[in-house]
This record gives C-alpha cells, sequence and structure tokens, in this order.
C-alpha cells in the first residue's frame, strides 16, 4: 500500500510540475511576442494584466486538450465569475428584451424629469465578454451620469455568427426605444455606447436606426476603441501596436473571423490584405486608407504595404465584410450624414486606434458633430481594465471614464 501511495503522489506531482511547466512556456511564449511601449504609463501593472490573461487562455487551452471543458468556455467562465453587491444608489434589475437578456441599471434618487437612456453593448471580440464582465462600467456610468443604463448580453461567437450580436442589439434597442416611458426616460436624450466589438456593434445599430421615422431618434453614439473594418490590417495602427497588450494585431483580425463564420482558416490572408479583391479595395480606398490618417500618426515604424489581390474562393468566404453592419466604416455618405452626434474615444497604443480615427473623419465629413477623446499613453481595453481593480488602475483609464461620464 505504501509503494502505491507513494507512486500515487509521484504521478501527481509529476502532472502538476508538467501542467506548470506547460503554462510557464505558454506565457513565456506570449510574453516574449508582446511589446509595451514607452509611452504606456505604469506598464508593469499593464504586464501583469497581461499575464493573468494568458495563464487563462493556457489553463483553457490544456483543458480543452484532456477533454474537460473547451477553451471558450473557460475563459468565459473566469471572466464572468466576479459578482457584485448591492449598489446603493441603483435599482438592478435582469429582463429580457424581445428574447435578448438584459440588465437595467436605474438611479434610486428621485428625477425631476426623465432621465437620458443608455444602450451598452460590451466589448470582447464578439466572442467574449458579457454582462458580468462590465458591470463595474455600467453601474459607473449610471450612477455618474444619472442615467438608466441596459447593458445587452447578446449572443456571442463562434456559436452563434454574423448577424446574432447584432440582431440582438438592435432588437433590445428597438424594444427598449418602443417602451422608454416604462422606464422613466426622455425619447430626446438615448444613446448607444459600446466598447472594443460593443463599439462596432453601437455604430451599426446606430446606422440602422438613422432612417426610422417611427422610433426615436437617437441623441448619440459612443464609440470606445471600436472595431469598424476588416479591410486593412496593416494600417499605421495594426502595424505599430501589432504586439501591444491587450489587443494583438493577429487576434484582432482572428475575432472578426470568428464572428463572420466561426472558421478562422483565412487569418494569414486577412493580416496580409489578400482577401479583398483590388478593385474593392480601391471602391473603399476613399474611406478606408492610411492616407486619411493624419501624419502625425505614421511617425512611429508605419511602412505603406503594397496592395494585393486575392483568389475568388477566399473572396466568397469573407465577402460580408464589405456589409456595414459588419464594418460600419463602409457605410454609404447618406447614411452617414443622419447619425446623431458622436463620441469616438481612441488609444494612442492600441490596434483599433485608425479605425476610429478614420470613422471620425467620415462622420465629420458627412457634417456629424464629433467629440474626440484620444488617450495617448492608453491602450486598448484601458477603461474596463481600470475598473477591476482600484491597485491595477490607470490614470488614463480614468480620463477615459470621466469623458464619457
Amino acid at each position: 500500500m505504501a509503494v502505491v501511495l507513494t507512486l500515487l503522489v509521484l504521478f501527481v506531482a509529476g502532472f502538476v510540475a508538467g501542467f506548470i511547466l506547460l503554462v510557464m512556456g505558454a506565457i513565456n511564449f506570449d510574453f516574449s511576442n508582446s511589446e509595451i511601449p514607452p509611452g504606456v504609463n505604469q506598464p508593469a501593472k499593464l504586464r501583469i494584466i497581461h499575464i493573468t490573461l494568458i495563464s487563462t487562455a493556457v489553463v483553457g487551452r490544456i483543458l480543452e486538450n484532456i477533454g474537460i471543458c473547451t477553451q471558450v468556455s473557460f475563459v468565459r467562465y473566469m471572466q464572468g465569475r466576479k459578482t457584485l453587491g448591492v449598489d446603493p444608489k441603483l435599482f438592478i434589475k435582469d429582463l429580457w428584451f424581445e428574447k435578448v437578456p438584459v440588465r437595467i441599471y436605474q438611479p434610486k434618487a428621485p428625477s425631476a424629469s426623465q432621465r437620458r437612456g443608455v444602450m451598452f453593448f460590451h466589448g470582447g471580440g464578439w466572442v467574449f465578454g458579457s454582462i458580468e464582465t462590465h458591470e463595474k462600467l455600467c453601474r459607473s456610468i449610471a450612477r455618474e451620469s444619472d442615467s438608466v443604463v441596459v447593458s445587452v448580453g447578446y449572443r456571442l461567437a463562434p456559436e452563434h455568427k454574423y448577424p446574432a450580436a447584432y440582431d440582438d442589439c438592435l432588437n433590445a434597442t428597438q424594444h427598449f426605444l418602443h417602451h422608454l416611458e416604462h422606464y422613466g426616460v426622455d425619447p430626446a436624450r438615448v444613446t448607444v455606447c459600446g466598447d472594443s466589438a460593443g463599439g462596432n456593434l453601437a455604430a451599426a445599430v446606430s446606422q440602422t436606426l438613422a432612417g426610422r421615422s417611427d422610433l426615436p431618434k437617437l441623441r448619440a453614439q459612443i464609440l470606445l476603441y471600436p472595431a469598424l473594418q476588416a479591410l486593412d490590417f496593416n494600417l499605421p495602427s495594426y502595424q505599430q501596436n501589432r504586439g501591444v497588450p491587450l489587443l494583438f494585431r493577429e487576434r484582432a483580425a482572428f475575432y472578426v473571423l470568428q464572428y463572420l463564420s466561426g472558421d478562422a482558416t483565412n487569418l494569414e490572408e486577412v493580416l496580409e490584405g489578400s482577401h479583398i479583391p483590388i478593385d474593392v479595395k480601391l471602391n473603399y480606398q476613399k474611406w478606408v486608407s492610411p492616407d486619411n490618417i493624419p501624419a502625425k500618426f505614421k511617425l512611429r515604424g508605419y511602412k505603406p504595404r503594397v496592395l494585393l489581390d486575392c483568389t475568388t474562393e477566399v473572396f466568397e468566404k469573407v465577402k460580408r465584410f464589405c456589409e456595414p453592419n459588419l464594418c460600419p466604416l463602409l457605410a454609404e455618405d447618406s447614411v452617414v450624414q443622419q447619425l446623431p452626434e458622436s463620441f469616438i474615444l481612441t488609444c494612442e497604443y492600441d490596434v483599433l486606434r485608425d479605425d476610429g480615427l478614420l470613422y471620425k473623419k467620415r462622420l465629420e465629413d458627412n457634417g456629424v458633430r464629433v467629440t474626440w477623446c484620444h488617450l495617448e499613453d492608453g491602450f486598448h481595453g484601458i477603461i474596463n481594465s481600470s475598473l477591476h481593480s482600484d491597485w491595477l488602475s490607470f490614470p488614463a483609464g480614468k480620463r477615459g471614464l470621466d469623458n464619457v461620464i
């Protein structure tokens, strides 16, 4: 019996040691391929957050390989396991809007007039994120701006492909606009808001509702480091920040492919730009081009790329990248001209920076008023990251949130 126990202990110890070595090896690989620019304030904090995210993903991959659960489900579980208690200043309730789960945050203090309304769509690359991951952010917006906030738990990829997330956000918003009186919301002061993939969804919903005469007009759209196009992953910001946490260039392309079809087999073509025919690229070059990026944003290691053509087979798989509901930057001028006043937040050290800059220009060229907040020392996801822990917060994240409020 003693021999058996000894062997069992040695087996478990060996398994644990091997497990740790696998995790540490994968962390070291991602760590060595990342880069934190000197302009990022408090880089050690960003490293800690990055290592935590890598560790979660690696453990998820190991669990998937041994058949316990999928990597995606494990990461989602770890992201959403923290729950907050009662908020003394807010009524918080989970409901369903047109079969879409939502969480409503309503200020408890009485109001002499109708409040603002905010439809919020969380980020996470259309694959991750949830109502829970953005709970603190939505509570902050509701409290500090005295608004009724509706956080939408839209369906995620790859289980639910495009346009599932867009459909859920649109249907939930339409439901809210039809029932504003029930929540004490002013029909003239409803805003759509989202970060990252949520910014994409907010922009798409805003475009869809722009021409509607049967619903209250949106007062504004608030887009926080939004993903707005999938034609060119070699714009200056994608080159400059390709390895900057929390969103690598490769992951940005991977996520949009997961949203589109749940299939990332054409990732290399998307990254090198050989997924869209040259004639189609030239057609959209008036909107998606490094030429439309201010010169000061091209000073840091940008190299112009030669346009590459693509095969019919590849384009057939990704041609829906040309749909504005998936890539709002490609909407026609007639739609853009009808959009509400806009707030766009960008971060210098973010692959998605230029998506925001290009959309800012499109809006302004079409007479839409834009408030632009650029965080010179910011990185992708900085606002929500700053809310998860006081000691891992960033001054730039607080500045960004203050501007949103």
